[in-house]
């Protein structure tokens, strides 16, 4: 038996949901999971960093940087902001213009449930896509649901069902999958916001310390927190640089951004010679750093008993620390997937694809990786609702 509607959607995720909420009335939302929305569910310890008060193209990463502009200059987080407000969702700002909820990450499901229901959407939930066909006007879809095979027909087919990080939630890559199969090319993909590993990890004795650091690699610095890990490096500064750094090359820390330490040594120097030059260290970085730190760096003495010479040396050991990570944790626990379906292919202002009219990419399956902090989600509402803008249109 097939079953007919103007839209089918793959994934009933952030911006498989928020399309649904736009698309119009005869629109089918598809997912294998037993509820939507399961990365918004996790998200920001349960309480969902849905946006950023300072998303603006700046924040992403894409072989074509400028094709984010049209959807996120169209809907913006401030639509977002509104949006939570009609449904009377309290929110508050972390650090660095990140949002949360005050309460649950749910609210934002249930908040775009109700869009989607308002909206006329029909959700499958426990629903797996076993095949895809085009015959040069609509889709069919071949569908496994309830122990069953049934047949979708419909004229446009929007996937949005992700990249590959969090397998254990059901991440597979489908979508490139399907994008190959209508000829679309594929970027190079790879783990994004994850924790970076070491062989042999030398910081097992720092677990769980952390610091204010800045991160760099490749032109690029992150100034936030660093957490030492049993396996290696995390927090969001090392999350942050995950997207920038590849195999093989180093990062380097600056344990001291904020601060002039040459500076303050010195003047410590004048004040308290006598002071041990350890003791002083662990005023300005957490104990357990500076005793791991002292055989490496030779830290010893009195601060009576260091040159000017020596304590340049030692703080431009702190603020150059190179590093070389061996790895990463991979998709098992990155947030979001680097590169994506090759926006070369898609029209940056509905999501579609130039060469089969009807076929849409959104979100994370697209080559637009954003920075930790909200801009992922602000990716998915607004390519969501270019694509959504775009079929009810038609």
């Amino acid at each position: 038996m097939e079953h007919t509607v103007e839209t089918l959607i793959l994934g009933a995720g952030a911006a498989g949901m928020m399309c649904a909420a736009h698309a119009g009335r005869d629109t089918l939302i598809i997912d294998h999971a037993k509820a939507p929305g399961e990365k918004i569910r996790i998200s920001g310890g349960g309480r969902c960093n849905f946006t950023n008060l300072h998303a603006g193209p700046g924040n992403f990463i894409s072989a074509n940087p400028h094709f984010c502009k049209s959807a996120l200059s169209r809907y913006t987080q401030w639509d977002f902001i509104d949006l939570m407000a009609r449904h009377r969702i309290a929110w508050h700002e972390k650090t660095l213009g990140q949002l949360f909820c005050d309460d649950k990450a749910t609210q934002v499901i249930t908040m775009l449930l109700a869009e989607m229901d308002q909206a006329g959407a029909k959700l499958w939930l426990q629903t797996s896509l076993v095949g895809i066909s085009h015959d040069g006007s609509r889709f069919s879809a071949m569908l496994e649901r309830e122990g069953k095979l049934r047949t979708v027909s419909a004229r446009n087919l929007v996937v949005a069902t992700g990249g590959k990080s969090i397998p254990a939630m059901g991440a597979t890559g489908q979508a490139y999958d399907i994008a190959r199969q209508f000829g679309h090319e594929v970027t190079e993909t790879r783990p994004a916001l994850v924790p970076l590993t070491f062989s042999d990890n030398p910081f097992a004795p720092l677990s769980g310390s952390s610091l204010p650091a800045r991160v760099t690699t490749n032109g690029t610095s992150f100034d936030e927190a660093v957490l030492f890990t049993h396996r290696g490096l995390s927090g969001p500064a090392i999350l942050q640089i995950s997207s920038y750094w590849r195999e093989g090359q180093a990062i380097t820390l600056d344990l001291s951004p904020a601060t002039d330490l040459f500076t303050l040594l010195r003047d410590q120097r004048q004040r308290e010679g006598r002071r041990n030059l350890t003791t002083e260290l662990s005023y300005h970085l957490p104990g357990k750093l500076v005793d791991f730190l002292t055989p490496q760096l030779g830290l010893s003495g009195n601060l009576a008993d260091q040159s000017d010479a020596r304590l340049a040396q030692i703080v431009d050991s702190l603020t150059n620390w190179s590093l070389k990570p061996t790895g990463s944790e991979g998709y098992r626990t990155a947030e979001v997937t680097l590169g994506g379906i090759d926006t070369d292919g898609l029209s940056s202002r509905s999501m579609m694809s130039k060469t089969l009219p009807g076929l849409y990419f959104i979100g994370e399956a697209v080559d637009v990786t954003g920075w930790l902090g909200g801009f992922n989600f602000q990716w998915a509402w607004s390519s969501g609702w270019a694509a959504g803008q775009a079929i009810r249109n038609i």
